[in-house]
C-alpha cells in the first residue's frame, strides 16, 4: 500500500492517494466492479485539482482580505442595483472582456464589491490580480529603471481579471498617467478591469482619456 501511494503521488495523482484506502474498503464491502472502483477514484483526483488550483489562484489574486457578495449589506446603499451587481457575479462581464468602475466616497463598499466579484471570479476558474493603483504605478515606475518593466507589465496583463483599488486616492504624475493608460489600453479587449475610486468619474476624461472604455457603477 505504501508503495502504490508513493507512485500515486510521483504521478501527481495526490487526490486518488488521499481517498483510495477509503474507495478500497468501499468497493471491497459493495463488491463494485473495476469501472465502478474506478470512476469515483477518478472523481476523487478532479476535485482535489479543482480545489488546489483554487486555493493557488486565491494566494496569487493578492487580496488584503476576502470579501463575499453575501456579507455585503445592500440597504446600506439603497441606490445600488442589486440585481445588476448578481448579474456582474455570474462572471458574464469577464467572458466579454468588459470593465467595471465603482465610483463614490471612501467608506462605502466599493472595495468590497470589488473583492467579492473577484471572489466569484476565482470560483469560476479564471485568474484574478488585486492591487493598489498606486502600488501597480510605483511597481511600473521603478521598473522602468532595472530593465524589468516588460515582465511586469506582463504580470498585470495576464490575469483574466485585474482590480485596481483607490484610484484617485494618491495624484498620479504625469510620467505615471502614461503608465496606467498603457495598462488599460492593453488590456481593453483582452482582459477585464475593475477600478475603485472615489474621483468623480467627469474628472477622468482630461486624464485618462478612457471615459468610454468603462462603465460605471455609482455608490453612494
Amino acid at each position: 500500500m505504501n508503495s502504490l501511494i508513493k507512485d500515486l503521488k510521483e504521478l501527481k495523482l495526490s487526490g486518488i492517494a488521499k481517498t483510495y484506502d477509503v474507495r478500497n474498503e468501499q468497493a471491497i464491502k459493495e463488491k463494485l466492479s473495476y469501472m465502478e472502483f474506478l470512476e469515483p477514484l477518478i472523481e476523487d483526483e478532479m476535485s482535489n485539482r479543482k480545489d488546489n488550483s483554487y486555493k493557488k489562484r486565491t494566494t496569487q489574486a493578492k487580496f488584503l482580505s476576502i470579501k463575499t457578495l453575501e456579507e455585503y449589506d445592500f440597504n446600506f446603499q439603497p441606490k445600488l442595483n442589486r440585481q445588476e451587481i448578481y448579474n456582474l457575479a455570474t462572471g458574464e462581464y469577464i467572458r466579454k472582456r468588459e470593465n467595471i468602475v465603482f465610483v463614490g466616497p471612501p467608506g462605502i463598499g466599493k472595495s468590497h464589491l470589488s473583492v467579492s466579484l473577484g471572489v466569484k471570479a476565482l470560483q469560476q476558474g479564471y485568474k484574478v490580480l488585486f492591487t493598489s493603483v498606486s502600488e501597480i504605478m510605483e511597481t511600473l515606475f521603478e521598473a522602468k529603471a532595472d530593465n524589468s518593466y516588460h515582465r511586469k507589465l506582463k504580470y498585470y496583463l495576464t490575469p483574466d481579471l485585474l482590480i485596481l483599488d483607490e484610484l484617485g486616492f494618491k495624484k498620479l504624475s504625469e510620467n505615471i498617467v502614461d503608465l496606467f493608460y498603457e495598462i488599460i489600453s492593453k488590456r481593453y479587449e483582452t482582459g477585464s478591469v475593475i477600478i475603485t475610486s472615489n474621483k468623480p468619474f467627469d474628472d477622468w476624461g482630461a486624464y485618462f482619456m478612457i471615459k468610454f472604455l468603462l462603465p460605471q457603477f455609482l455608490i453612494g
